[in-house]
């Protein structure tokens, strides 16, 4: 599918993102071994949580679908069964990563395979410390990297052995993997974390009652049953959020608002680098449950160029992307600092970016693997390609809204991973005009 997109005279309206995929995966992995029946909603059309689903339903899990929730038969902590065949997991790295987690503590072998990009990200940062809990994995190898990939055979354990672990890599899906194993683990699991990283999973634990502790930069974490809430519904997905909130901070005559946006405060890095380059991006909580919510309006006002450091990198991986269009937007030069870790996700999302960007006309210069300098100035219109990675198709759609003349993305289709409708909302937010579709199948 080819997206065309025309300048934009504004967006104007209100409108609900879709659910957050990141707290959905943990309800539906963590329901999956609690004991009694759970519901979810809203449930998300992202292809990456049907990929969740279909795991559990593998292992011997009963789910159900009515209307916009999905319903889950939690079958306690020694509840799942050795599963038939292999459990694909297409090009969620979420799902893989913390399904090992929730497998490693179980006494039969499964196997986790993936699609063809997923096949490519490195898994020995959540392997190493599994295989310090008792789990054996089996892995794709590559020797001179010495790094392992997907497909992974894991051979579980129960009991594992509790650890604690420093963690080199700030990830939460690191984080989430151990703290999963750490559920059929003797004795107390503890994660130390340098950097913090999104805690959906803790929040999502204690919410299922999971014997859980937090304090000083460590969460650690006992063996125990859990019991379902009952009903869980899931906030609007921030990240889904931020490409219209940018939209909005870089088209002149804008203004728009959000409700029911989940504002996690491990999640909402992304309005305070905003607000440091002078944008009018206000967030309003209105719910503070086990994921805080609320509304966000963004108005229209310039942007000024910033540095984004290291240390702010964990807080803002997905947003990274479309921030480095604010970027080119912005007046003066910008600094994204430590983002390394964009050249492992679906793509080199990093150079995807560089050379989308780069066609639309920006200044763009890698300094370093993990360094970018972005000189904001106007943008023209020309053809892109979303190089198979959904957040690299919405963000080059949203710098095609303040470019001269039309943009084309190649291969928007991708956005289907995260948000389908994302297409369709951006037309409801620009006007039909300003966004079409056209399916090249």
């Amino acid at each position: 599918m080819d997206a065309i997109i025309q300048p934009s005279s504004g967006l104007h309206g209100r409108l609900t993102v879709p659910p957050d995929k990141a707290v959905c995966h943990r309800a539906v992995l963590i329901g999956a071994v609690a004991q009694g029946r759970i519901e979810i909603t809203p449930w998300p059309e992202a292809d990456d949580c049907q990929q969740t689903l279909q795991l559990v339903r593998d292992v011997g899990v009963a789910v159900s679908r009515s209307g916009p929730a999905v319903r889950l038969q939690g079958v306690g902590i020694d509840g799942l069964r050795a599963p038939s065949r292999e459990l694909f997991c297409g090009e969620s790295g979420t799902t893989l990563r913390l399904a090992a987690g929730l497998l490693a503590g179980q006494p039969f072998d499964s196997t986790l395979t993936a699609g063809s990009s997923l096949r490519r990200r490195p898994m020995r940062r959540i392997v190493d410390p599994l295989a310090q809990m008792g789990a054996r994995i089996d892995g794709a190898s590559a020797p001179e990297a010495a790094e392992l990939f997907p497909p992974l055979t894991i051979h579980g354990a129960r009991p594992l052995k509790a650890i604690r672990y420093p963690m080199d890599v700030a990830s939460a899906q690191v984080k989430s993997a151990v703290l999963l194993a750490g559920l059929f683990a003797q004795g107390r699991t503890t994660i130390i974390e340098r950097i913090k990283t999104r805690d959906h999973t803790e929040r999502a634990l204690r919410c299922f009652g999971a014997r859980l502790e937090q304090r000083d930069g460590e969460v650690s974490i006992e063996a125990g049953p859990l019991r379902c809430p009952g009903m869980l519904r899931l906030p609007g997905d921030v990240s889904s959020a931020a490409f219209f909130l940018i939209a909005a901070s870089c088209v002149p005559n804008s203004q728009i608002e959000l409700v029911d946006v989940g504002l996690n405060p491990t999640r909402t890095g992304l309005l305070e680098v905003l607000k440091r380059m002078g944008a009018d991006v206000r967030a309003e909580v209105t719910e503070n449950g086990w994921e805080p919510r609320g509304t966000v309006r963004a108005t229209f006002r310039p942007l000024r160029a910033t540095t984004v450091t290291a240390a702010e990198v964990p807080g803002l991986i997905d947003e990274l992307p479309i921030l480095m269009v604010a970027a080119a937007c912005a007046k003066g030069k910008s600094r994204f600092e430590g983002i390394g870790e964009l050249r492992v996700k679906e793509t080199d999302r990093l150079q995807s970016m560089v050379s989308g960007l780069q066609r639309l006309g920006a200044t763009v210069r890698i300094v370093s693997s993990e360094t970018v300098e972005i000189d904001g100035g106007p943008l023209k219109g020309g053809d892109v390609s979303a190089a198979r990675d959904h957040r690299t198709a919405m963000s080059l759609a949203v710098a095609g809204l303040v470019a001269e003349g039309l943009t084309t993305i190649r291969g928007a289709e991708c956005v289907a991973k995260s948000f389908p409708e994302f297409f369709a909302q951006l037309g409801q937010l620009t006007g039909s005009s300003t966004v079409k579709t056209v399916d090249k199948g």
